[in-house]
């Protein structure tokens, strides 16, 4: 069976006891986070958060510069006034660098991938500051608290970044 079918077998059960239709629009605790797509940190448990609480962004390496855009609606329209950024340790992220991944792309499916920034980096803790100062100096992003984590995958716990 594919993943999407048990998916949709996983969804049915899921809407056969679902109650929570009418959460409002905006996320009642006014926060974005914006974390690592990695499939080991569930963002939702790993800040104790329910559905309707927050925007969770998410993308390689929970990069800002990718983010951007979903934190300017999150604010503008959706009335977000904090921002969380979460990136992780044994991050894929660390593991190459752009011109590693255009040459595989080059060489794999003869792609030229040479426009994209894929933002990896080679030092985690450095990565959520240079993250949360790109925040804090966008003039499209509201003067809001901004702070950075570092998710252990290892222990389950945040180690905020300063």
């Amino acid at each position: 069976m594919s993943v999407a079918k048990e998916f949709e077998a996983a969804n049915a059960n899921y809407a056969a006891s679902f109650t929570k239709g009418d959460l409002q629009l905006p996320p009642q605790r006014k926060v974005a986070v914006v974390a690592c797509m990695d499939a080991r940190l569930d963002t939702a448990r790993a800040l104790g958060l329910e559905e309707g609480d927050a925007h969770v962004i998410r993308n390689a390496g929970g990069r800002v510069t990718d983010a951007l855009r979903s934190i300017v609606i999150s604010q503008q329209l959706l009335g977000t006034r904090e921002i969380v950024i979460v990136h992780h340790t044994d991050c894929g992220m660390l593991t190459f660098t752009d011109d590693v991944i255009r040459t595989k792309i080059r060489d794999e499916i003869q792609q030229n991938a040479d426009h994209i920034a894929f933002l990896p980096f080679s030092d985690l803790r450095k990565s959520v500051l240079d993250d949360v100062q790109l925040v804090k100096e966008n003039p499209l992003v509201l003067d809001v608290p901004v702070t950075g984590y570092i998710y252990e995958v290892e222990s389950g716990k945040i180690v905020k970044v300063e």
